[in-house]
């Protein structure tokens, strides 16, 4: 089964040029069921990283351009009037779908950003005191500008713990960017891509990385990251246990990428920065908070 992962990894860097260990992280944030958040400057590939994920894992994929105006019930649906019925029926927003696309999320006003919360969390939406299930798996990876450009609301910690990682893409290299500026265009392989899985494969992934194991020497280096974020001195935001847990989902989903069925030190280090940055950087920013993530690695022992 990690064989066809790692085929899509290589489909995806294909047409999302210098950007295979994003690619690989980005896979592992959805091998561990969680929502993924992005940052950085418009025009270094966040939108085709999000459109090559979706077609190569064959889940049906919708974007929402957030803007200051967008309301919640833009995203989720509302109830419409009926006139030949009498009555008022639900109407679903983009939100029902199994990968959604929320791009520049911190350009929407904080009551339209809390829309998405319940989704994020437990998978399902509420209006008008009726409940309504999301499609499964569900996935948000969300694009955000820098928290310094101007018409951005910064997100609430609330928020950002709902993203189980963070990443920056950054830039491609010059020699990458000689070869688009002679009119190589790889988002034209888009058209050619065709998904490699199915509902079926995707959700038998899932459950592949839920049995990987997670022993007491591996659970006691990720209490002592948790223990040292909450000393005093450390300047990053204290970090809680569903921290935590996250840690050791991305770890486990890493592992799971590498064939294995048990987590090392070695995959908690790999998704470490990812899924703590934006816990530890909080409003001052997801660069400071992978900075501060980078000083607690290096602080906590590793076990042999």
């Amino acid at each position: 089964m990690n064989e066809k992962f790692h085929e899509l990894i290589k489909q995806a860097s294909a047409v999302v040029l210098d950007k295979n260990v994003e690619i690989r992280l980005a896979m592992t944030c959805l091998l561990a069921g969680g929502h993924l958040l992005i940052e950085d400057l418009p025009g270094v590939g966040k939108t085709t990283l999000v459109q090559v994920l979706g077609k190569l894992t064959g889940l049906k994929t919708r974007r929402v351009q957030f803007t200051i105006d967008l309301l919640p019930a833009d995203v989720i649906g509302g109830q419409i009037y009926h006139p030949q019925e009498h009555k008022f029926v639900f109407h679903q927003g983009p939100l029902f779908s199994q990968l959604v696309m929320a791009d520049e999320l911190n350009r929407a006003s904080p009551r339209t950003q809390s829309a998405l919360l319940q989704a994020m969390e437990e998978g399902e939406v509420s209006v008008e005191g009726v409940t309504w299930p999301l499609p499964q798996p569900f996935y948000v990876i969300a694009t955000q500008n820098p928290h310094q450009q101007t018409g951005t609301f910064p997100l609430p910690e609330s928020q950002l713990d709902r993203f189980l990682m963070s990443l920056e893409l950054h830039p491609a290299s010059k020699e990458t960017e000689v070869r688009i500026l002679q009119g190589e265009d790889p988002r034209l392989l888009l058209q050619k891509i065709r998904p490699l899985f199915n509902e079926a494969e995707i959700a038998e992934a899932l459950l592949e990385v839920a049995k990987v194991q997670v022993s007491v020497t591996v659970a006691q280096y990720i209490a002592d990251l948790l223990e040292r974020s909450r000393r005093a001195g450390f300047e990053g935001a204290p970090l809680s246990t569903r921290a935590g847990m996250a840690l050791a989902k991305a770890a486990k989903a890493w592992a799971f990428l590498e064939g294995r069925n048990y987590i090392r030190p070695e995959d908690v280090q790999q998704v470490l920065v990812p899924v703590l940055g934006h816990r530890l950087g909080g409003n001052h920013g997801i660069k400071r908070g992978r900075e501060w993530a980078g000083i607690l690695q290096k602080s906590t022992p590793v076990p042999v």
